[in-house]
């Protein structure tokens, strides 16, 4: 290369330390236009103009006017026409539009995926021109360390990664044209059929995934509990108990378990034999995202978005690897000694790194999923500077899951002692670890308990020291929560590793589901039901299931992006003509739900003073001002009205007040944390100066 380079970064923070990386000083300059950061570093005599993108700065939008569906007449346009929130979007283009002016090559060095390569792909097609594409390189890399930028520096490709650029265009439009045409339908389904709007959506993988929780809270509303015992029973040893598990968990029958308990209760147990196993349990492999995301919820209740934010602040500091990845393998490129050495330098690792390596070899254990773009998450082997407690938990999770999949086997012993109680049969069992292995790195994450026998010897007579015939009842299956939603969108095959987590998310938003276990509201229960019950296509996983290979397969060459949108399009024709018939029926059906939540979201509680009314949220119409006031005030019975504060959002929290009984409120403002009041304005408590009335 020659002369001047543009270098199109994703994210200011990587365009800040790819120059920094790329500089042969180390030192490149930094300027700021409009906002706009961008640096100039020099190697090799070419000067380097690394400019950062805010994201896409280009998107999908109608062709044409007319807020109607089908709509399948699209265009790339400035995100800023697009959206009104993407405003900023507008200096970047134009300050990457002067940078670009004179400039003989380019390089793509936004995240290796999807979504890096087509968002670098978009600035140099709309705004640097054609040429540019012909010119343009592509840089790969899969940490933000300066040997990894390098590397990728010096063994760049001679052209930009269009099967990748394609499958990312498609899947934009194909996302676009079913939420586009399947949001407008819904929401005009209600506008058309009874005035009132209220923006709703869906989506091709939206549809499936808020179906799986609909499905799942049928199952548990519909669920009968079905009886059935157990034999709980316990020895002494030595001065401490020990459970005795019947040979058979349950008993279908409380006949026979009580007839077990007669035979049992109060006789004498004999070990009849003593079998001793030792069992080898192999590393785990290192973390892909969806891995990292559930553990993390298991150790921390961090929701898959928390986790995700934590692991991109960590790789933006060149601390982790990519994190958007499928892959549970890391490959031999992935220089293990280094990154240990780099954990070395840090307390807590020191020891564990130290053990590692003084093995003669290492060999990470090596997970079924790959991803061709990107290995497993692991360290880099850089020292953090001062991390939150979120980015502080993520890091050490996901550094100790890496020296866990490098370390041996652990090693357990198995006791399984059988012990005939007046001629029935029971387990004593006990486990051990014997040999920590990989466990000794991952040690505070492993919740196993162990139960260490004392010595036995067959003939040994127990006591038997409790034995009850207990009942018990079927349960129905758990609700999900967001990190068993996220592993079944997995299983099922729909969405991304880079989409889910926002899918689940937008459900959150349109008040389809809500709580953690998550739970379907009204509004998604009848959206969904509506749907399957007049156009079901929108529901369908196999759909989406087909959608989300053809795509793949877009990025092997087997097949091409403009035939994947234009079969998107035949599927939504039939879809969407189905729909149209059916639209007034819908809309009614959808908006009585509407309606119901509406009153529903303004009742703040019991009206403590008539004791038959609720207590409303109103608005004054001539004012705009809102007040709360009992609902039987409107046939005369009762006119309770308390003030409310005028800014904030206002919630119900279900409680009332201890000492006056008016509902506890919850107010909601922007930049400040929520707090909760007693509506009463007159109530003792508040008289007393306490601070709280809940």
């Amino acid at each position: 290369m020659t002369g001047r380079t543009l270098v199109v970064c994703e994210k200011p923070t990587a365009a800040r330390r790819i120059a920094q990386a790329l500089d042969e000083e180390g030192s490149p300059e930094g300027y700021r236009e409009q906002g706009v950061p961008y640096f100039i570093a020099r190697r090799r005599g070419v000067d380097l103009i690394v400019v950062s993108a805010l994201g896409h700065l280009f998107t999908v939008a109608q062709r044409g006017g007319g807020w109607t569906y089908p709509v399948f007449d699209l265009k790339w346009v400035p995100a800023y026409e697009a959206d009104r929130s993407a405003a900023r979007t507008r200096v970047f283009i134009k300050v990457i539009e002067r940078l670009s002016r004179g400039v003989e090559g380019y390089v793509s060095a936004c995240d290796y995926d999807m979504e890096g390569s087509l968002i670098a792909y978009t600035i140099l097609h709309y705004i640097c021109g054609e040429e540019s594409l012909r010119k343009a390189r592509r840089m790969r890399y899969s940490t933000l360390t300066d040997r990894d930028l390098v590397r990728a520096w010096e063994t760049m490709p001679p052209s930009l990664d269009f099967p990748l650029i394609e499958a990312g265009r498609a899947r934009h439009e194909v996302d676009w044209l079913f939420g586009i045409n399947l949001s407008r339908a819904l929401t005009l389904s209600v506008k058309n059929a009874t005035g009132y709007y209220k923006t709703l959506s869906i989506g091709r993988v939206q549809g499936p995934t808020l179906n799986f929780i609909k499905e799942r809270e049928v199952e548990i509303r519909t669920f009968v509990p079905v009886p059935f015992w157990v034999i709980e029973a316990e020895t002494e040893i030595d001065g401490k108990r020990y459970p005795l598990e019947y040979k058979r968990r349950r008993i279908e029958t409380e006949r026979e378990a009580l007839e077990i308990e007669a035979a049992c209760r109060g006789r004498e147990g004999v070990i009849t034999s003593i079998q001793s196993k030792r069992r080898s349990q192999a590393p785990p492999p290192p973390f892909s995202l969806g891995d990292l995301q559930r553990e993390a919820y298991r150790q921390f209740r961090y929701s898959p978005r928390t986790t995700l934010r934590a692991a991109e602040s960590l790789y933006l500091e060149a601390l982790i690897s990519y994190p958007r990845t499928s892959s549970q393998r890391l490959p031999p490129s992935i220089n293990l000694v280094e990154v240990l050495r780099g954990l070395r330098r840090r307390r807590a690792y020191a020891d564990l790194a130290e053990r590692l390596l003084s093995k003669p070899r290492l060999r990470p254990r090596q997970g079924r999923k790959d991803d061709p773009a990107h290995p497993a998450i692991h360290p880099t082997g850089n020292l953090p500077g001062k991390l939150s407690k979120m980015q502080s938990r993520i890091y050490d999770l996901i550094c100790r899951r890496f020296m866990a999949a490098l370390g041996d086997p652990a090693v357990r012993r198995n006791v399984d002692a059988e012990v005939d109680v007046n001629g029935h049969l029971f387990h004593l069992k006990g486990s051990q670890v014997v040999e920590q292995g990989w466990r000794l790195f991952y040690a505070p994450y492993i919740r196993e308990e162990e139960v260490v026998l004392p010595a036995l010897r067959e003939g040994q007579v127990l006591p038997v020291v409790s034995l009850d015939a207990a009942r018990r009842y079927t349960k129905p299956p758990p609700h999900f929560n967001p990190s068993s939603l996220l592993k079944l969108m997995e299983d099922e095959g729909i969405g991304t590793k880079a989409t889910r987590t926002d899918i689940i998310d937008t459900l959150f938003k349109r008040g389809y589901v809500e709580g953690n276990p998550v739970r379907i509201t009204d509004l998604g229960f009848t959206i969904v039901e509506t749907l399957g019950r007049y156009c079901p296509d929108i529901l369908s996983v196999e759909m989406t299931r087909r959608l989300e290979r053809d795509l793949e397969e877009i990025q092997t060459g087997e097949t091409q992006a403009d035939a994947v949108v234009r079969e998107a399009v035949e599927a939504l024709k039939p879809i969407l003509a189905e729909f149209k018939t059916k639209e007034r029926l819908i809309g009614v059906e959808i908006n009585e739900t509407l309606r119901a939540e509406k009153l529903r979201a303004n009742v703040l509680g019991p009206c403590p003073v008539c004791k038959t009314g609720e207590i409303r949220l109103i608005r004054n119409k001539q004012t705009g001002k809102r007040f709360a006031g009992c609902s039987n005030y409107f046939n005369g019975s009762c006119d309770t009205s308390y003030p409310l504060p005028q800014r904030g959002r206002i919630q119900a929290t279900g409680k009332s007040c201890r000492e006056c009984g008016a509902p506890i409120i919850r107010v909601i403002r922007r930049g400040r944390r929520p707090w909760e009041l007693c509506i009463n304005f007159d109530c003792p408590l508040k008289r007393r100066g306490e601070k709280r009335a809940g």
